[in-house]
Formats: C-alpha cells, sequence, structure tokens
C-alpha cells in the first residue's frame, strides 16, 4: 500500500490528535475547556504581540483600567523595552515582557492574559537570570516587578534573598543539567 503523504499538515498538531491522546477519556465538557483554554493561549500570544507593537511605537491606548491598556502604557511611561529575553544558559533562559534597567533600578512587567492567579515567581526568576546575565549584585540594586492581569496592577519589591537563592539554583543546576546531556550524547 502506498500512504498519502498529507504535506498540508507537516508540523502541526491536532486538536484531537495521537500524541495528545487524553481527550479520548473526555466528555463533551471537557473537550469545550480544552479547546477553550487553547483558544485563549492563541489569544494571548496575539496580545502579546499587539503589546510589543505598541510599546516598540510608543502608542499609547485609551486611558482605561484594562489589563493591556495599563500594561501598554506604563511599559511606554517608564520607557521600557518589550520581549528582553534573558539568558543564563542554552538550559535557562527566559523572554520578559517589558524591562529596564536604570539608576540602579531592575523593572520588569509581566502580562498575563489568563483566568489563573499569576505569581511573581516568574518575575522572581527574571531578576535572577538578569542579575546573572550582567554580573548584577542582587544587593546592590532595586528590582520592582509588576504583574497586570484581570484590569488590576500588582507591584512587588523582589527579595534579594529570594533572587540571590534562585541565582544559586542556577548556578548549581545548570552545571548537572550539562552533565546529563554529555551523557545523552
Amino acid at each position: 500500500m502506498r500512504f498519502r503523504e498529507h504535506l498540508e499538515i507537516e508540523g502541526s498538531h491536532a486538536f484531537m490528535g495521537a500524541s495528545k491522546y487524553h481527550w479520548i477519556h473526555d466528555d463533551l465538557e471537557k473537550i469545550e475547556r480544552r479547546w477553550d483554554n487553547q483558544f485563549a493561549s492563541a489569544r494571548g500570544t496575539r496580545l502579546h504581540r499587539l503589546a510589543k507593537f505598541c510599546i516598540e511605537e510608543r502608542q499609547r491606548l485609551a486611558d482605561l483600567p484594562l489589563t493591556l491598556n495599563m500594561y501598554v502604557n506604563d511599559a511606554i511611561g517608564f520607557r521600557m523595552t518589550p520581549e528582553v529575553a534573558f539568558v543564563y544558559s542554552e538550559n535557562c533562559f527566559g523572554t520578559a515582557d517589558a524591562a529596564k534597567f536604570e539608576k540602579g533600578i531592575f523593572r520588569v512587567h509581566d502580562l498575563k492574559t489568563g483566568q489563573h492567579p499569576a505569581s511573581f515567581h516568574q518575575t522572581e526568576v527574571y531578576c535572577a537570570l538578569f542579575c546573572l546575565e550582567y554580573d548584577v549584585n542582587p544587593y546592590d540594586i532595586e528590582m520592582i516587578m509588576r504583574i497586570y492581569q484581570s484590569d488590576q496592577v500588582f507591584e512587588q519589591v523582589a527579595d534579594p534573598n529570594a533572587i540571590r537563592a534562585i541565582m544559586d539554583r542556577v548556578l548549581q543546576y545548570d552545571p548537572l543539567i550539562e552533565k546529563k546531556k554529555a551523557v545523552m550524547l
């Protein structure tokens, strides 16, 4: 038998695909929730792209208490850079939604478009990666973290002890991962 090639689906994954087979046990309600979650994720990606464009172009949005508007307008107001990658190694990196370092203050903002309550752990990791990549002592700077979600702004000043602890974990775990990778080769 000669199998069909189906070049039109190459590199993509079906919502109800074989590799994500858990759907075979779902009822209609669960399938709807899975679809809605997938749609929400795609929408979040599009909103992040829009926010990046607005920030780069310094295009403020209407001064309304809406998540996207507050995030974009604050990033422009603080003259932040959108989508900043912080890289310690190929095992440990991340891209902050918006960041800025000036006059001893590191500022990182995170846009959350989902409904699950966010935590500051992600922004703490960005702080740690910034300090590692740019050889900055977390005790020598102030680190201001913001999360924009559900039409609210949450702000926290990072604890340098917590950031140092994350940095220490990265320094400890990265060589271990490298050893594990070397064994696989």
